[in-house]
């Protein structure tokens, strides 16, 4: 079984080009079951470089689908046999604010637009970049 990954190393995406973000906002709450953004927020907010794209979109799946740990192995297997949308769709980089950084690791942080940390990340010129989708065609 082909495996696919969302995966970048020394990247940074920056913020979708029609965000109407002026800072990186945290994602809201919309009744009792946490939004998809919200749970990739509190991952990456809480735990920088510690996660890949991989596993904070499978950990997002599991905890969505209550996956127990027995689980996840074979449910990643299948998650990753096809082609998943990367951070560059993630509404934390199209409507939130975010750009993301992966490093040489592959270990991802997020850093508001308005941050001096975002600045150094666009300037580096020995990162890869690339833009978030845009929301509308």
């Amino acid at each position: 079984m082909k495996t696919h990954t969302t995966n970048y190393i020394d990247t940074f995406i920056t913020v979708a080009d029609d965000t109407k973000a002026a800072s990186g906002t945290i994602p809201p709450s919309r009744g009792d079951k946490k939004t998809i953004a919200e749970m990739q927020y509190e991952l990456l907010a809480q735990n920088p470089y510690k996660f890949s794209s991989d596993d904070v979109l499978f950990q997002v799946f599991a905890d969505r689908n209550d996956l127990t740990e027995a689980e996840y192995e074979q449910a990643r297997k299948h998650f990753f046999s096809k082609g998943q949308p990367c951070f560059r769709a993630s509404p934390l980089t199209k409507t939130y604010g975010f750009g993301v950084h992966y490093d040489n690791q592959g270990k991802m942080a997020i850093y508001g637009m308005e941050t001096q940390d975002y600045e150094k990340f666009v300037a580096d010129k020995q990162l890869k970049h690339v833009k978030a989708m845009k929301s509308s065609k």
